[in-house]
């Protein structure tokens, strides 16, 4: 508590001597900081407290401790502040007179929201992986602040005011038995090749169904490719089908799917054979997380670049050339991906874990593998990848995707807007 005193009648230091020894009445009241500080200036000012002696200071410095009811070092550090500035004043809440130093600036969370808007933001360790790479693969020096940082401060720009960021309904496919497939989920013990496969609707407007997006992922290395269909007969699947199983670098040597009737027939069956394809497995009874990795990238990939809005059907195939040609390609050689490591738990079960290290590109993936150049496709290697993996950095092919979705998009509105009379 600050306890204030009537003072106004002690002129002299020797009034002020008496009042240290009892010799003076005074009277007591409450009393607000300001006001402490205040007394202090007013008593340093009155006294001339800087060109006393030592034995004066003192008693000054004892009577307006009393006073105020404020420790030694309190009434040392307001002498100091008077006798530089000439002010008594209260430095709560201010800023420092020499903060801290920022490690990251305004231009690093602006361009942390940069690659956010190109990449769609993904998972933290992917976006740290994506700037470290930019900054020690690619040379952008913008990056070297960014590249070092830490996930959890990456949470901490993305949720400062600096930070920008930058939906229809769905019918979902229906399982139907058919005796076509195994039911088992695959095992690809290390070696890429074994692919699932998954449908994502684009939505119905006024009773027109829209495109279906038919996404097909490698279980080891996380190699994907999208592709686009008018409808999910047979007719329109099967070719768009084939086109992606062969665009992937290395041999395919499995197929899973959910029960989906546009997988689990016997034109798919008959591709299969077709391009050699061994084993055709599909999703088992309440086994949810048979084609979990699919899935999870229809959310995280289709679904983020694509949309939820309703594309014409009349439009797959300009939709299929922007997902085959510029969305595919920039998934697996320029956006980082977390790859899951076994981890046995206490009871010996096996638990899924996905460490911050190594995040990397399905390409750079499929590189690290022992022995990576024996699963490619034959007459093709590496130095061929190579060239266009790293004929443009991540953040120019994210801008270059951009700008094509954008023209993609621009061109679907302008052709399905209605016409005036």
């Amino acid at each position: 508590m600050i306890v204030a005193m009537q003072t106004e009648r002690l002129e002299t230091l020797e009034q002020v001597r008496g009042l240290l020894e009892g010799n003076a009445a005074v009277e007591y009241q409450l009393a607000e900081r300001g006001s402490a500080y205040r007394f202090v200036r007013r008593t340093l000012a009155q006294f001339g407290y800087h060109g006393l002696g030592k034995a004066e200071k003192g008693l000054v410095r004892r009577y307006m401790g009393k006073v105020t009811g404020m420790s030694r070092a309190q009434m040392t550090r307001l002498i100091r502040q008077h006798r530089e500035t000439g002010r008594v004043e209260d430095g709560r809440g201010k800023a420092p007179a020499v903060p801290f130093e920022r490690r990251y600036r305004k231009t690093d969370i602006e361009l942390l929201a940069q690659v956010d808007t190109a990449l769609g933001q993904m998972s933290g360790p992917a976006t740290r992986a994506l700037m470290r790479r930019q900054y020690e693969l690619f040379g952008d020096r913008r990056f070297e602040r960014l590249a070092g940082i830490s996930n959890g401060h990456l949470y901490n720009l993305r949720h400062s005011l600096s930070y920008r960021r930058r939906r229809t309904t769905l019918t979902h496919t229906r399982p139907t038995p058919v005796a076509i497939g195994e039911r088992r989920r695959p095992c690809p013990d290390g070696r890429p090749g074994y692919i699932r496969v998954d449908t994502v609707h684009q939505g119905d407007r006024d009773g027109h169904k829209g495109v279906y997006h038919v996404n097909l992922v490698d279980e080891v290395t996380q190699w994907q490719h999208v592709g686009c269909v008018e409808a999910i007969s047979e007719r329109f699947l099967v070719p768009v089908l084939e086109a992606l199983l062969q665009s992937y670098p290395f041999v395919v040597q499995g197929f899973h799917s959910d029960n989906g009737s546009e997988y689990i027939n016997h034109r798919v069956a008959n591709l299969l054979n077709k391009l050699h394809i061994g084993q055709f497995t599909k999703g088992r009874s309440r086994r949810t997380n048979d084609n979990a990795l699919v899935e999870g990238k229809n959310a995280a990939v289709v679904r983020k670049y694509l949309g939820y809005a309703h594309i014409p059907k009349r439009f797959a195939s300009q939709v299929n050339a922007f997902t085959q040609d510029v969305l595919s390609p920039f998934l697996n050689y320029h956006r980082p991906c977390l790859y899951p490591v076994d981890i046995p738990d206490a009871k010996g079960r096996i638990k899924k874990r996905y460490p911050h290290d190594p995040v990397t590109t399905p390409y750079e993936k499929l590189k690290s593998l022992p022995d990576s150049a024996q699963f490619l496709r034959p007459g093709l290697s590496f130095a061929q990848l190579d060239a266009t993996a790293y004929a443009a950095s991540d953040l120019q092919a994210a801008h270059a995707l951009n700008q094509a979705r954008d023209q993609l998009f621009r061109l679907i509105h302008r052709l399905s807007a209605p016409s005036v009379a």
